[in-house]
Formats: structure tokens, sequence, C-alpha cells
């Protein structure tokens, strides 16, 4: 099953790409969804409609969580679930950048079992499931082999790195940053850069398809304190996200905990 998930994800998020392109860099309409909760376009909208449509049409016993979608809780006594970000890395989209993507995951159980990350800007794809290998375009991917953490390329925000967020000591790393949370995820998964962090709280959508990509390329994937992530949950948010290789990931858990 997770094989006919993964092909399902796939041409879906072809489909979104080619929406979301129709706006792209031709000023579609733009609001801002108040609070921490950032901007929303039309187009963001648009994929969004066309996914629940196409997705659930085909597995209507699946449950939906969708960043653009009001919540709702029967959700969580589904078995399967689907966890969608229709555009992350809205900013950038609006700005007319490249690097915005598509993250659409499959999660039964709390467990993600197919999830694809797409950025038709760049025409670059990301697969996984729990039955086939990490692939981008097609190609195998894997982690970097590096076993140190200080030096290593990682991708994070400035505030990531505040020394009271390391009681064990600030790691001097060289830092590297994409707006869209699901790319930097497959960017560790394909060894582009050692690895990903982020100490703030990320919701499910962003993190749920890029996550499963990532532990099937060889990174150990948690939440800041080392727990193991869980999808499709009430609050929907994991406590930050640590995507690196093992020892890299071991060394920064012990300067988080001090």
């Amino acid at each position: 099953m997770p094989e006919r998930d993964l092909a399902l994800l796939t041409d879906a998020a072809r489909e979104a790409g080619r929406i979301a392109l129709r706006y792209w860099r031709r000023e579609p309409k733009v609001w801002d969804k108040g609070g921490d909760h950032g901007p929303v376009t039309e187009a963001d909208l648009a994929v969004n409609d066309m996914l629940k449509s196409v997705l659930l049409a085909a597995r209507p016993d699946y449950g939906w969580l969708s960043e653009e979608t009001p919540d709702d809780a029967a959700r969580l006594s589904r078995e399967t679930v689907f966890i969608i970000d229709p555009i992350d890395g809205t900013r950038a989209f609006v700005a007319g950048e490249e690097t915005f993507a598509h993250s659409l995951a499959i999660v039964q159980q709390g467990k993600v079992t197919a999830g694809v990350v797409f950025l038709p800007a760049l025409d670059k794809i990301y697969t996984a499931s729990l039955t086939s290998a990490p692939l981008k375009d097609g190609q195998p991917i894997a982690v970097s082999r590096r076993d140190r953490l200080e030096g290593a390329d990682i991708l994070t925000t400035k505030a990531n790195l505040l020394p009271e967020k390391w009681p064990g000591g600030v790691p001097e790393i060289h830092r590297s940053f994409r707006a869209s949370l699901a790319y930097r995820l497959c960017l560790a998964a394909e060894g582009r850069h050692d690895g990903m962090l982020t100490l703030q709280d990320a919701w499910e959508w962003d993190i749920a398809a890029g996550a499963l990509i990532a532990e099937r390329a060889g990174a150990v994937v948690t939440d800041q304190t080392g727990a193991t992530l869980r999808f499709n949950t009430s609050g929907a948010q994991a406590s930050g996200v640590l995507a690196l290789p093992p020892a890299l990931h071991a060394e920064a858990l012990r300067r988080l905990r001090g």
C-alpha cells in the first residue's frame, strides 16, 4: 500500500506544481493570516482545493490535515491521514524565489508511510516510502558521512543558535538557510548539507514528508529532546526537529542537554 500511496502523492504533487506556477511571479493575491501564521496566497488556496478533492476522492477513508483547511478533530480517529502543506515557503513564493515546495505525506497510526516534496520552479522531486528508497528525481540519495558537528554545514536560522538554547555550548557550524522546512529536510537527506535543525515548534504539514525522506536516507530525525516524531497529534506540532547523521545528532543532543 505505501507504494500505491506514494504514486498517488507523486502525481498530485506534480499537478500542484502546475497550478502554483500559473500564479508564481504573476503578483498573486496575498492575505495575512494574522498572528504568527504568515501570508497565504490565492495559489495556496487553489493548490489546497485541488489536493483535497483529488486525494480524498482516491482515498475517501483517510483523514485530512492541511495548513490551508480548518482543522477537524475527526482526523484524530482515522487510522490513516493525509498531511499536506499546499505551499511550504509561501514568503519565498510571494517574493518570486524558486525554493518553495509542495509537501505531501500519508501518516498511519502516527508514522509517516509515504512522502513527496516537490519544488516545481526547480523541477526537483523527492520521494520515499516505508518500503522504497529515498529518491531525488528518481536517483537514490543518502545523508552526509560527516562525523563531527564542529565545522558542519547545517541548515538553520540565527535564532536557533542563541547561547541560551545550548547549555552545552553553541556548536561552531557553517549556517545555511532555505525558506521551506520541507526543502531543508530534503537537502539534508541528499547530503547537500550536513543536516538541518530547528528548535522552534514545527507544524506537522511542514515536516511530515521531509522527515520520512531524511530518515530513509540515513538521518536520525527527532524533536529537540531526542524523542521520536509522531504525527496526526491534536496540536499538529513537533517540539523542533533535528535531522542529522548519527554522530552529529548525538553531539547536538549532548550540547542541547548540557
